[in-house]
């Protein structure tokens, strides 16, 4: 099974959409293994950002993601990157698939509501960013046979 990691971004906490994409998630197949409700530290942002710095809105990215809360989650499932990323839609909202929620919720790329680990090593590096061993939960699921079960 494959972990990833999702951000709902303070514009999708402003605008009330944390149920909304978490239904979305569990409607998939996925399972919620981890939670928590923060306000980012820009020592955190700029760790989680890191790739972009020196890039010109570098500055705006780590003033945006700590600018209200965040929902930091993890989700797991076969493919969850590419499936969450499938349910998420395009980066650019105008470019994202209709019935994803970018494009359901989103206009511009700067309040795109969630972030997503775009590959496996991104993933491990960012769910061990946000998330220390002890807050990730293995559990069983009764209707995972029903998901991922083999015939």
């Amino acid at each position: 099974m494959e972990t990833t990691l999702v951000l709902i971004k303070p514009d999708g906490v402003q605008r009330g959409l944390i149920g909304e994409i978490i239904a979305r998630l569990e409607k998939r197949g996925l399972k919620l293994i981890a939670a928590k409700f923060i306000r980012v530290p820009r020592e955190l942002a700029e760790k989680h950002y890191a790739i972009h710095q020196g890039k010109p809105f570098y500055e705006g990215l780590l003033r945006y993601i700590s600018s209200a809360p965040v929902m930091a989650m993890v989700w797991e499932g076969p493919s969850a990157i590419a499936a969450v990323r499938q349910t998420m839609g395009a980066t650019r909202p105008l470019e994202a698939e209709p019935g994803t929620v970018r494009h359901d919720f989103g206009l511009e790329v700067g309040r795109n509501l969630t972030h997503a680990s775009d590959a496996l090593e991104t993933a491990q590096f960012e769910i061990t960013l946000w998330f220390t061993p002890d807050e990730l939960f293995t559990w069983d699921r009764s209707v995972d046979p029903w998901l991922f079960g083999k015939n």
